[in-house]
């Protein structure tokens, strides 16, 4: 589709306009909601075919297919009152909101795809899970890095908890620098050197002839620093506490 609205212009909704837009010969009109102003506006001088609309309905009248962005505690302010074509395509990359919620928020038959898409959009490395499968959603996302189309919507929370992950290892991170900080380490030095060596394990995971299990394996080697640490912290205790934490999150998604 040649003419994509976005509703909402936060981090996600600004990633996908660079993944569309950033060294494509030919990219898609893209029309955006006019609250985040300064993004908005910044992104539309950046790209000739971004453009900045009036409204919020302006922008669904203006697209073919429509990417509702918001945060799901402004979704009634920002999609209240909407008048929605059936023969419009609603993509809702709004954490934890169902389809028949957005269906009937919007009041309407169109078809509504449930998506999520990853920061990573923007250098079309984004693998986004998609639900229900629907062809025009899918060759947008696939554009951006690949889709993975799910049966149902309990299978999309899931990856919905998933994603609620990446902070987690941001933070994990950062309890590494400043442990090392401790140690006398420079603390442009230990951010330095974790990067790099994080940056690595991301090239790593790019093959995917081995699974997680087998990339852990063979970063080891018996009783070596990486096994010690792993069996010690990492322990059934560590492990279970993780496994409860993301059930009781993904109870709240249902």
């Amino acid at each position: 589709m040649q003419r994509i609205g976005i509703i909402g212009v936060g981090e996600i909704g600004r990633a996908l306009v660079d993944g569309l837009c950033e060294g494509v010969e030919e990219p898609p009109e893209l029309y955006l909601s006019p609250r985040g102003a300064r993004t908005a506006a910044e992104l539309s001088q950046r790209y000739p075919t971004v453009y900045v609309c009036a409204d919020n309905q302006d922008v669904l009248n203006r697209s073919e297919l429509v990417i509702l962005a918001v945060r799901p505690q402004d979704r009634v302010a920002a999609l209240s009152g909407l008048r929605v074509g059936e023969d419009r395509v609603v993509v809702s990359v709004m954490t934890g909101v169902a389809i028949s919620e957005v269906r009937h928020m919007l009041g309407t038959d169109a078809p509504v795809v449930r998506a999520i898409p990853l920061p990573s959009a923007r250098e079309r490395r984004s693998v986004t899970a998609t639900c229900p499968f629907h062809p025009a959603v899918d060759d947008l996302f696939d554009g951006l890095g690949g889709t993975l189309p799910v049966a149902d919507e309990a299978t999309l929370n899931v990856f919905q908890m998933l994603t609620g992950t990446l902070t987690t290892h941001y933070q994990y991170l950062a309890t590494l620098a400043d442990w090392a900080v401790r140690q006398g380490i420079s603390p442009e030095g230990a951010d330095r050197y974790l990067r790099g060596l994080f940056q690595d394990v991301g090239r790593a995971l790019g093959d995917d002839t081995r699974s997680l299990q087998q990339l852990a394996g063979d970063h080891e080697t018996p009783k070596g620093l990486n096994e010690r640490l792993r069996t010690t912290w990492f322990d059934p205790a560590n492990t279970e506490a993780l496994t409860k934490a993301l059930d009781a999150l993904l109870a709240d998604l249902k």
